[in-house]
């Protein structure tokens, strides 16, 4: 997502920079939507008149959805412990990552986004938070929270709100790499249900990918870590691992990240690992590699494109940018028009089927997914997620 001139490494604000001067007081502020024009104003916006309003809500609160900004409004919540490729910095130093998220938000999905950064590690304390905060929010994502501890985050939030709560870096990074992976098997004449796919990665992008590769088809799927190759039988698999290793039996074998992507027709990078340029050659023909950690990729595009029909990256700088800004923004829009309870895998897979019929006529090695200024991204996944909602029971506001 970042052009190659400029410089990330710095420790010390440089008043001459000027993405710290872009940074400087933040990037977002609160903005009225009302007049305050005179005391009519005041007295209908503020005391006495907001009394009115207080009562009806009291006495059914589910207006809140009509007459306060939680119909609109989001929280991106975060602890700091996994903050893009920093890792654990804290949630004084998360902030900038959580204001540009809560900006692209509003900018690509209407929806307004509030950060919030949590003083706490502690997976209960989270929670508990969370959910005392929650009624004043129409929905939360979750952010840059480390793996295990945001899979039982997510889990015990979905199971304890009737809100959408959506753990981006899984679920996001997952639909829009499936969305890619199906125009990247149009162009090279696949059929998801044959390829063979090499994940690595089991963190949470890397468990949520796998998942919804299966769900919609994908049957030959191999997760590495840094030992390897997850597999049943493999010692001292944590209760996660144990489960890609079952989820993915009937085709990963034990060996290293080469004896897996040999013959493999897809590499899909979210560890930030480096693969050998032998790894890669070793693939099938008309191979595709998605590279997607961030600023390095695993496969430096210029090696993959030697042997990859498909070459896709995380970085703006290059075609195909897989990138979570064409998911969370209108998958909240939809979820949030609808009043949505949760966010479904069927939605996802919407969301997903909504981004890959954007290229539509376009298709090609080098572009197999549309723009994050794709225009028509946010609306096409917001129009996919409020039908799905619908036609699964989950959308409190039917019409």
């Amino acid at each position: 997502m970042v052009a190659t001139d400029i410089d990330l490494h710095t420790d010390t604000p440089d008043p001459d920079d000027p993405i710290f001067a872009l940074h400087r007081g933040g990037k977002m502020a609160i903005a009225a939507t009302v007049p305050l024009r005179n005391a009519q104003d005041l007295a209908m916006s503020y005391t006495p008149g907001v009394a009115k309003v207080c009562e009806a809500i009291a006495a059914d609160p589910a207006l809140a959805h009509d007459y306060t900004w939680v119909s609109n409004t989001v929280a991106v919540i975060t602890d700091g412990t996994a903050v893009l490729g920093l890792g654990d910095i804290g949630p004084a130093a998360s902030m900038p990552v959580m204001e540009g998220k809560a900006v692209l938000f509003k900018q690509f999905g209407g929806v307004d986004a509030i950060p919030v950064a949590l003083d706490t590690t502690d997976v209960d304390e989270i929670v508990e938070t969370i959910v005392r905060l929650a009624p004043t929010f129409g929905g939360i994502n979750l952010e840059d929270i480390s793996s295990p501890r945001c899979f039982e985050i997510e889990r015990q939030l979905i199971e304890r709100l009737e809100i959408p709560v959506f753990h981006d870096d899984q679920h996001g990074t997952a639909v829009v790499t499936l969305a890619a992976l199906i125009n990247a098997a149009r162009v090279t004449d696949r059929e998801l249900d044959d390829v063979k796919v090499v994940i690595s990665g089991a963190g949470a992008a890397g468990v949520a990918i796998m998942k919804i590769l299966q769900t919609a088809g994908v049957r030959k799927i191999a997760v590495v870590d840094r030992s390897g190759v997850i597999h049943p039988g493999r010692e001292g698999l944590d209760v996660v691992k144990s489960g890609i290793a079952e989820a993915t039996a009937p085709w990963a074998r034990p060996g290293t990240i080469d004896d897996a992507l040999d013959g493999a027709d897809v590499f899909i990078g979210v560890s930030g690992g480096t693969i050998p340029e032998a790894a890669v050659a070793s693939m099938a023909p008309d191979s595709i590699v998605f590279a997607m950690a961030n600023p390095n990729p695993e496969v430096h595009p210029d090696i993959a494109h030697k042997y990859a029909r498909i070459v896709a990256t995380g970085r703006s700088d290059f075609p195909n940018q897989i990138n979570n800004v064409l998911v969370f923004p209108g998958i909240f829009r939809g979820a949030l028009d609808v009043r949505a309870t949760r966010i479904s895998e069927g939605m996802k897979l919407a969301a997903a089927n909504a981004i890959a019929d954007l290229v539509g006529d376009d298709l090609s090695e080098t572009y197999v997914i549309p723009s994050p200024f794709d225009p028509r991204v946010a609306s096409a996944v917001a129009r996919a997620v409020t039908d799905t909602a619908r036609r699964e029971g989950l959308a409190r506001r039917p019409y």
